[in-house]
């Protein structure tokens, strides 16, 4: 009988680097290999078409701030895509508990209903219809698409595991980079309008996406589990992982979200301003990858924590860069720098479980708790904008918020076996 199976889920303090899977009658993850990089190319696939898109938002925040919404207030019209960040992030409490259930079928119905969002953007004019469509439903779309895709990439990678999730994740870089370039430039220089814009990046998606149902895929066998494992918050380590990327969230989506208008306040051409985010997305592949390298030898937790604190020293400078040149440098830096939070915080949620069949739903439960900061953060940087008139008081808050989430991503550390000086 497996250990597994004769231990109560929860009853001792389980250490971070301790191998996840106990039951003896499964076999180890390949690390590599045709299937598994196929499989990791495939939720790079399901990743380049949902945070991609949604990490295009500052785009749309800019647009629909003088054209469709012009008569809606910012932390209104950021509703929009903190209600679709936070629903991507809720709805991984389901999506991952029905990869360990049932495989990874969910990913075909997510992805139809994910384009069949976007194309449904294309048509809209009012303010609930953009609700209803890139906020709810892409949100609820994006979330059962991108953990189960997580959670097949960890059950194909263990040693290297960061690092595939790095790559995986990367593919949201590549997506942020080619999207508000193309939207740039067919809202600002073509004469296709609105809607036929966002229809091309919807058509892009399909192959891409198509290519995910064919390519990822669960290693071990499903197991019965419920949506939720209470034990799992009997573990400190856990709990204070999720306290700590709880408050990153809350200031991290700033830039993502208003570096386009910031920019445009500052004087700069509104095409050029939309190339930020671009830009933002193209340094955050390297920061997605380097990092996933780096915790694989020096402990997720660790590069967490650092990546918090570097953000929000990096977000408290906001108000600060104020040309042009300084605008591309301060996309750069903070791409790189935020690409570390999303798949940092992954690989730390998937050493957590006993049971490594469990690592979806430990990851869903994890990202689901975190989402709440998502929903609000956006909002109410848009208030404060509203309210003075700047982005001083914007920066001061999210940059605090990071700094505080660094420190408790550290504070984890103490809950595990290693303590706040080992390799975690």
């Amino acid at each position: 009988m497996s250990t597994a199976e004769t231990t109560p889920r929860g009853s001792e303090k389980q250490a971070l680097d301790v191998p996840v899977s106990t039951d003896s009658l499964l076999t180890p993850a390949p690390d590599g290999g045709l299937e598994a990089w196929l499989v990791a190319g495939g939720a790079s696939c399901v990743f380049f078409c949902g945070l991609g898109f949604a990490n295009s938002f500052g785009v749309f925040q800019a647009y629909y701030m003088t054209h469709q919404l012009a008569h809606e207030s910012p932390d209104k019209i950021a509703w929009i895509g903190s209600l679709s960040a936070f629903l991507s992030l809720l709805t991984g409490a389901i999506g991952g508990p029905l990869f360990d259930r049932y495989g990874a079928w969910i990913l075909r119905p997510a992805a139809i209903f994910y384009v069949f969002a976007v194309m449904m953007t294309s048509l809209c004019t009012q303010y609930w219809h953009f609700m209803l469509a890139q906020g709810v439903l892409m949100g609820i779309s994006m979330g059962l698409s991108m953990f189960p895709a997580m959670a097949a990439v960890s059950q194909f990678f263990d040693k290297n595991r960061a690092a595939a999730l790095g790559l995986a994740i990367s593919g949201s870089s590549i997506g942020g980079v080619v999207m508000p370039i193309a939207l740039s430039k067919m809202l600002t220089s073509s004469t296709l309008g609105f809607g036929w814009s966002v229809r091309i990046i919807g058509f892009l998606m399909l192959p891409l996406l198509a290519f995910s149902c064919v390519t990822v895929k669960s290693r071990l066998p499903p197991r019965s589990t419920t949506l939720f494992i209470g034990a799992a918050f009997k573990e400190s380590h856990y709990v204070i992982i999720i306290v700590g990327l709880f408050f990153v969230f809350l200031g991290m989506f700033t830039p993502l979200f208003f570096v386009p208008s910031y920019a445009v306040s500052r004087g700069m051409e509104s095409t050029l301003a939309f190339y930020l985010l671009a830009i933002l997305n193209a340094a955050s592949t390297f920061g997605r990858i380097i990092p996933g390298l780096l915790a694989d030898k020096f402990g997720p937790l660790n590069i967490l924590g650092f990546a918090g604190l570097a953000l929000g020293i990096i977000i408290l400078c906001f108000n600060e860069a104020k040309s042009t040149a300084a605008l591309v440098v301060y996309s750069i830096v903070f791409g790189f720098v935020s690409g570390t939070i999303i798949s940092g915080a992954s690989a730390a949620f998937a050493k957590c479980p006993k049971d490594q069949r469990d690592i979806g739903t430990y990851m869903g439960m994890g990202m689901a708790v975190s989402s709440l900061a998502a929903l609000i953060g956006p909002p109410v940087n848009g208030a404060l904008i509203a309210k003075y008139g700047g982005f001083f008081e914007v920066s001061i808050l999210s940059g605090v918020m990071c700094l505080i989430g660094g420190f408790v991503v550290f504070a984890a550390k103490t809950a595990t076996s290693q303590g706040l000086l080992g390799r975690a």
